[in-house]
């Protein structure tokens, strides 16, 4: 039987309306996290022939994301699996010659890089590393590839204990700590040592170290035409533990190893790109002014030596994942601008043309910006592609074409669930009059003329934004009968420097009139229940909506997630501390207490009356549960109702295993119906 197109078959999976055996739609459930997949990192053929993408799911009876790699041609024809299996497998990058792929995989046990030939689908394994490589880049010639990996550093310890007695069962012994980043949220107490770049043959070999040292090679390396040459981001500084993100742009040269670099500013120069003529790098940035905010640019530099020059100083917007084009006379960059993101051809006289759009649906659980893309020698685009009923597809851009949709990973969902609907929503903030974007979900089945109860969702960051993209959480919450309504208060990403500064040395603050005036323009619409309207959100929206609850009793109950309550101990307790304290404030904690209490949630939970529920990952290092455990006991000793979930070895995106996302959202529909909410649906957590 012929390989039928992708799009063909969807109408199969999804039954006519006239079929008497017609699957009946109803909503999303939260258990559907283990039926949704999503694509991510589409590697285009150099030919433009095809594409490898990685496949994520949920494995539901291990509890954990799974991540496989699959081709399919770009016409939408002949899916199938390169790997299959519950497992772990990424980075897939194309051979100059489009003849094999290396990609990472923990095939075996632990993560290593492969090699395989796409003719025989023979494999070979090239490396033997304690961590796995974290970036992947293929020598013109195709002869070596590039990766960088952790190199642990040999300590002596501290102190000589006495030696045990044989068969003795001794406590572990004490960790000493002197680095300044000790531990990291997701990774928990950290090894001493550095990520350095390596190169291997690439048909099996002795892998080469081309740096060391007490400095992190950052990011993904790039090499030169000639092969001779690697370039790569570096913080090379003797402080760079406190100077987390002053980076450069280094070259390294093969043949004998010497560094040399080809930035020096204040501030970071990440991700390089070296043209195809070897001739300029194009890497991103900015001029590091101890803004909360500061727009991400793009940079060119000539290889040889001279004067860097920003190419989109008139864009103001973040650019993202540049590549050059096959003629070296532009980039392809992802920019995101008033909640979507969009890939496009950025000139060196900095003007911006868009070709992709909707690009994301890789962050499943809420609306943030993410996505990635990759480019054929033709200048074909394959791209991660969105909705807001659907997670990331595979989508590919022919050069003058329109974009085609060549996976259908979630047709099976789609034909048996309806999705609610995503509208967009325009507020003046009270504070100043400012548009504030804001969009709504529906539930299915939604009447204008019946009043709703709403949730007000609020994103983290704070220096992030939501958009029109999928989110497995707000389809959870309509589904239930609420109608979601989510914001991009001042401080959001995509509508520029000033506005994201607006809450520089001031967050939270005016952001909360930003959120309250979002939630008015909505009320005005006629359809939400005044009384039973409930705020919730995490990380940055955790903070917020524990500020809310203090300004005002508007909400029936509210949820903080992962939230800061109290910001001089969460300064000096974070993953990031270095980062916090010289970004987001004026001063360190002792220098002015005055400031970091003002703006801590914790300063206003004398006024609050609203039942408010605190929910934490247990290893979560970013802002840690002391922080909800803090609040929780605040709000007990006041006799306000409360609870405390934490939920155990989850970290701060209480996602690293998929029943952590399901129970976040189980947890907060439960406090909301205690609190006069819509009531579970009978087969709920089945």
């Amino acid at each position: 039987m012929p390989t039928l197109p992708l799009a063909l078959l969807v109408p199969l999976l999804a039954p006519s309306a006239s079929d008497a055996t017609t699957v009946v739609r109803t909503s999303v459930e939260a258990a559907d996290l283990f039926r949704y997949e999503l694509a991510d990192d589409p590697q285009i053929a150099p030919d433009g022939a095809r594409v490898v993408f990685v496949r994520s799911w949920a494995d539901e009876r291990e509890d954990r994301w799974r991540r496989n790699l699959w081709i399919v041609r770009s016409d939408g024809t002949d899916l199938r699996p390169l790997t299959t299996g519950p497992r772990s497998d990424g980075m897939p990058r194309w051979s100059p010659d489009g003849g094999r792929i290396a990609y990472v995989s923990s095939e075996g046990g632990s993560a290593q890089l492969w090699v395989r030939w796409m003719d025989s689908g023979q494999t070979a394994r090239l490396t033997n590393l304690s961590e796995g490589p974290g970036a992947i880049a293929w020598s013109p010639d195709g002869k070596w590839i590039a990766y960088t990996a952790f190199v642990a550093e040999e300590t002596e310890p501290f102190v000589a204990m006495p030696r045990a007695p044989e068969g003795a069962q001794w406590a572990p012994p004490a960790r000493v700590i002197t680095a300044v980043k000790y531990r990291a949220d997701g990774e928990g107490y950290l090894r001493q040592g550095h990520a350095q770049l390596f190169v291997v043959p690439a048909e099996g070999g002795s892998p080469r170290a081309l740096t060391s040292g007490a400095f992190d090679v950052r990011g993904a390396p790039s090499w030169t035409p000639d092969g001779k040459a690697l370039v790569f981001a570096s913080n090379r500084r003797a402080d760079a533990d406190l100077e987390p993100l002053d980076t450069e742009v280094w070259a390294v040269t093969l043949a004998d190893g010497k560094l040399r670099a080809l930035t020096d500013r204040r501030g970071p120069d990440d991700a390089p790109v070296v043209s195809p003529d070897g001739k300029l790098v194009a890497y991103t940035g900015f001029d590091d002014r101890k803004q909360g905010y500061q727009v991400t640019r793009a940079y060119v530099v000539p290889f040889e030596g001279g004067a860097a020059r920003a190419i989109s100083a008139n864009l103001d917007r973040d650019v993202q994942g540049a590549w050059w084009s096959e003629d070296g006379r532009s980039l392809l960059a992802m920019v995101t601008s008033r909640g979507a993101t969009r890939v496009g051809r950025l000139s060196m006289d900095g003007s911006f043309e868009p070709l992709a759009l909707d690009v994301g649906g890789t962050d499943i659980g809420r609306p943030y910006a993410s996505g990635s893309f990759s480019v054929a020698r033709d200048g074909t685009i394959a791209f991660t592609h969105t909705t807001t009923d659907r997670p990331a597809e595979v989508s590919v851009l022919p050069p003058g074409g329109k974009p085609r949709v060549v996976t259908a990973l979630n047709a099976d969902v789609a034909a048996q669930r309806v999705s609610g609907e995503v509208k967009e929503l325009l507020a003046k903030s009270a504070h100043d009059g400012r548009e504030v974007q804001a969009w709504y979900v529906t539930p299915p089945g939604f009447d204008a003329t019946k009043r709703y109860p709403m949730i007000l969702e609020i994103h983290g960051g704070p220096f992030a934004d939501y958009g029109t993209r999928f989110s497995y959480e707000y389809q959870a919450f309509a589904a239930r009968g609420y109608v979601v309504l989510y914001c991009n208060p001042r401080g959001s990403t995509g509508y520029g420097e000033e506005f994201g500064n607006l809450i520089h040395h001031a967050y939270p603050g005016n952001d909360y009139d930003d959120l309250m005036s979002c939630v008015d323009a909505l009320l005005a619409r006629g359809f939400v229940d005044e009384k039973r309207m409930y705020v919730t959100g995490g990380s940055g929206g955790g903070v917020l909506t524990a500020w809310i609850v203090g300004k005002n009793q508007r909400f029936a109950a509210a949820v903080s997630a992962k939230p800061v309550i109290d910001w001089t101990s969460h300064a000096l307790t974070a993953d990031e501390t270095p980062y916090f304290v010289k970004y987001w404030f004026s001063a360190m904690p002792w220098e002015k207490p005055e400031e970091y209490y003002r703006r801590s949630p914790l300063s206003l939970v004398g006024n609050v009356k609203t039942p408010t529920m605190l929910l934490t990952g247990e290893q979560d290092w970013r802002t840690p549960i002391s922080q909800a455990e803090e609040y929780y006991a605040a709000l007990k000793l006041r006799n306000v109702d409360t609870a405390l979930v934490r939920i155990p070895d989850a970290s701060h995106g209480l996602a690293n295993r998929p029943t952590h996302l399901i129970a976040k959202v189980l947890h907060i529909l439960k406090w909301f119906e205690l609190h006069g909410g819509e009531p579970a649906v009978a087969k709920e957590g089945h």
